[in-house]
């Protein structure tokens, strides 16, 4: 734990692979509790003070947020997969490289979906909902949460760069300082407090955007000092169009592929929210706790992604095999304790965000039902980084495709309304869809044939 918090340097290609994967996973998987907390802090602040139709906007607006979350984990995959390729061959400056030019991509992406969303937020949100009461409350929410994607984009490639580098701490440091100022921000501006003017829903996204930005500006004073093992400075700023093009052959095929799952969320939120305002601020609450420990799950996945990165870039692939196996069997051991405990207490969990009965209702039967499927997501997600990991984007993006929008989505529409089962068939669809991706990436991964992968 010391060694692991201590921000030290180690070389991932030699030594004890279970003193690998815990130095890598334990800064992961707290800067993914850092990244959920983001919106485990607004859920809690908004659903104390503004009730079910800000909830309800919040869960339409975030869903809307997922595709540039698919854009940014996209690019933030190809980035973390090259940057440890390269330092498995120890070759900094090229890894350093490769970092600059990601930035560059992050910032024509933010711009080009920053500018339109900002005007267009009341209508997407629009578009999400049929209340004319979630519109109203949410739409200011919506134009800054998504006209202010950029500084989503960076905050992702940064820390994408120091978890190929090997230096998750500081994935983990910035994380922490943004939500920090998140935590300090959201009741000032959500509830007027002291000097501050009382915002509401607009207030929590205030919040949440200047945390993210400060959280970006202390990644850039880092990456040009040398407390990263990959220094960007002088010479790596300059335009490399060649480092770009490869860069964005592989994100583009990893943004797809986790386009494919996001955005499946929002046509998923728009069943749900056929059955009105309760059952849509019952599932986001869901949710939410759900992503706030999926999250940490996807810290141990990530470690799987550097090693296996890093030591195909050595020259040891066997090696790389048994990290996702190791990791693997350690994400579904947390898991499976997790889904118990939703299973048991899914109202006790979920009181803590809100006290409509209807809305506990609909959120407690969502939580027992996706927490069948706890073990094989946590194999799903090892599995699927691993092969981003290794620069093989296309096979979890033809995985993605078939699990969820081939059967996930049509099987959620048909259990709600064709069975009659209401918003509980949305559930068990998406139980029953990430439970077969596990098994599906678990055959393709066996073959090997993510070994020969270059990048």
């Amino acid at each position: 734990m010391r060694d692991a918090l201590g921000g030290a340097h180690h070389d991932y290609t030699q030594g004890p692979l279970s003193r690998a994967i815990f130095l890598l996973a334990i800064p992961m998987v707290l800067e993914m509790v850092g990244e959920s907390a983001f919106a485990v802090c607004d859920l809690y602040f908004i659903s104390d003070a503004l009730g079910k139709h800000a909830i309800a906007a919040l869960g339409y607006t975030e869903s809307m947020l997922t595709i540039v979350f698919a854009i940014a984990i996209g690019l933030a995959m190809a980035t973390t997969a090259t940057v440890a390729r390269r330092v498995g061959e120890k070759d900094l400056p090229a890894a350093a490289e490769v970092g600059a030019q990601s930035v560059y991509l992050g910032l024509t992406l933010a711009l080009l979906l920053g500018v339109p969303c900002a005007f267009l937020g009341p209508w997407l949100l629009g578009l999400m909902s049929d209340e004319a009461a979630v519109v109203e409350q949410g739409s200011t929410y919506a134009r800054i949460i998504l006209g202010t994607n950029g500084v989503i984009l960076l905050l992702f490639l940064h820390n994408a760069i120091f978890r190929g580098s090997g230096d998750a701490m500081l994935a983990l440091r910035t994380l922490w300082l943004a939500n920090g100022i998140n935590l300090v921000l959201d009741p000032c501006l959500i509830y007027g407090l002291g000097p501050f003017p009382e915002l509401g829903l607009t207030g929590a996204a205030i919040a949440t955007t200047c945390g993210r930005s400060v959280g970006v500006a202390y990644q850039l004073w880092v990456l040009r000092g040398t407390a990263c093992r990959v220094r960007i400075s002088g010479a790596a700023w300059r335009l490399r169009p060649s480092i770009m093009l490869r860069l964005l052959r592989l994100s583009g095929v990893a943004i797809f592929q986790f386009l494919i799952a996001t955005s499946s969320w929002i046509a998923l939120m728009r069943i749900v929210g056929m059955f009105g305002s309760a059952a849509a601020a019952g599932y986001t609450s869901a949710i939410r706790v759900v992503m706030f420990t999926l999250l940490p799950s996807w810290g141990l996945s990530n470690a799987a992604a550097t090693l296996v990165g890093q030591n195909l870039g050595a020259g040891h692939p066997d090696r790389a095999e048994r990290s996702v196996w190791i990791t693997g069997f350690y994400n579904s051991g947390f898991l499976l304790l997790l889904a118990i405990a939703f299973l048991v207490a899914p109202e006790a969990i979920l009181s803590i965000f809100t006290d409509d009965p209807e809305v506990l209702a609909f959120g407690a039967t969502s939580l027992r039902i996706l927490a069948c499927g706890y073990p094989f997501y946590a194999w799903g997600m090892v599995l699927v980084q691993a092969f981003n990991g290794a620069g093989d984007s296309t096979t979890p993006t033809w995985i993605n495709l078939f699990c969820f929008w081939v059967l996930q989505i049509p099987a959620a529409f048909t259990m709600a309304h064709a069975l009659g089962m209401g918003p509980s068939g949305v559930f068990w669809a998406i139980a029953g869809a990430e439970s077969l991706l596990a098994v599906i990436a678990a055959l393709v991964f066996r073959r090997g044939r993510w070994r020969t992968q270059s990048v």
